[in-house]
């Protein structure tokens, strides 16, 4: 067992608190002002920050490589607009030095996966940052089907002189997978009928069928308005559940979003924020979106996109909200509870409750203040960092 004593604790569920955090196991065992557990290994957190392990809810880390080049850049399959059967672990490499940067900064869970080159690109994990090889990471693979519409497809198959060209032929694309896939499955249920009639087996047909069934999460990326509305029109089309992935310019359309993301989506995830504007898509980048989609009531995380904001700078992306108009609490559940809820996992992390994973983070002060550290990072119920204030 491990007793955190008398920290100022983010609980994600009900105000900030001093009080301590029982660990027992790689779970949470209780919460409260005062707590007492005489055989219990003690970390005094006096004058510090308990927040919940945070969670970047969409990157590449592992995937992109830090340092690498080419040679470890294995997270867009450019050879076909249509990959779903690509699963991020067979490409993600789990020594990659940025997740130690992301222990170090407190940052728990990741959920990564392929880049946005391909109109389908294949299936994202969700994973803890500290362990030995990926399955000993692992929270749950797949997490999500990763698509992308707008700029990205485009820029990179029509350099190739390949379909899609256009956005029209990416949504045609989007289509024509999602179509394939329910006559896969209808020549499926055939078959249970008559063996005789049993489809060649398709690995990429078949991995969309949860996404068709409603069991799988499509993180679709969408820069632009109208990119968002495709997304949103795609979803309705095969009553698919999403997430709007980076949503730049879903300030400018936040009443629309409100209104369709409550029947149609799982929710949003926005970023990078601390981001230049390197392309088209990008033009419209506010730090002002937070705090606007917050007032229309649309509920969002925050993301890094790593390597294009290194991850362990998180904290500082949200905390930079914060100085837009955003109140802290809400900012951390942007990194923390909201994360959590927007990729399915909420009932194991994102918060500091009973039965949750014993994720955590200490700060030596409030992590949107530049001056705090990360002093301590517990993750399964381990200590696997600890630094010195």
């Amino acid at each position: 067992m491990i007793l955190l004593k008398n920290g100022i604790v983010h609980t994600m569920e009900s105000a900030p608190f001093t009080g301590d955090v029982l660990i027992d196991g790689a779970s949470i065992l209780a919460v409260a002002a005062r707590l007492d557990a005489p055989d219990a290994e003690r970390i005094d957190a006096s004058g510090c920050h308990v927040i919940p392990g945070i969670i970047d809810a969409h990157c590449h880390i592992g995937m992109w490589e830090d340092g690498m080049g080419e040679e470890g850049a294995d997270g867009n399959e450019c050879s076909d607009p249509i990959t779903p059967q690509m699963r991020a672990i067979d490409g993600l490499n789990p020594f990659d030095p940025c997740f130690d940067e992301a222990v170090a900064a407190g940052i728990t869970t990741v959920v990564t996966g392929p880049g946005s080159a391909n109109v389908i690109g294949g299936q994202f994990a969700a994973l803890k940052t500290h362990g030995r090889t990926i399955e000993e990471r692992l929270i749950q693979a797949p997490i999500a089907m990763k698509a992308a519409v707008g700029e990205n497809p485009k820029r990179v198959y029509g350099d190739q002189k390949a379909t899609p060209y256009t956005r029209m032929a990416i949504a045609a694309l989007f289509r024509k997978a999602l179509t394939d896939a329910q006559e896969y499955q209808t020549a499926l249920d055939e078959a249970s009928r008559d063996p005789g009639k049993k489809p060649e087996r398709d690995l990429a047909l078949e991995a969309l069928l949860p996404v068709l069934k409603g069991e799988l999460l499509m993180k679709i990326h969408a820069h632009r308005a109208d990119d968002i509305l495709t997304a949103l029109r795609l979803a309705r089309e095969f009553n698919l559940k999403i997430s709007i992935e980076h949503c730049t310019e879903g300030h400018l359309i936040a009443d629309v979003l409100k209104e369709q993301t409550d029947a149609l989506c799982a929710g949003v995830i926005l970023g990078p924020l601390l981001s230049d504007r390197a392309k088209i898509e990008l033009r419209n980048l506010s730090y002002r979106a937070p705090k606007t989609l917050f007032d229309a009531g649309v509920e969002f995380a925050l993301m890094t996109d790593h390597p294009v904001i290194p991850i362990q700078y998180l904290p500082v992306c949200a905390g930079l909200m914060v100085r837009e108009g955003l109140d802290e609490e809400t900012a951390l559940a942007c990194i923390t509870k909201n994360a959590a809820r927007v990729v399915g996992l909420s009932e194991r992390i994102g918060r500091i409750a009973p039965g949750c994973d014993a994720d955590i983070a200490i700060y030596s002060g409030h992590p949107f203040d530049y001056r705090a550290r990360c002093i301590t990072t517990i993750i399964n119920g381990r200590v696997v960092y600890s630094k010195k204030a």
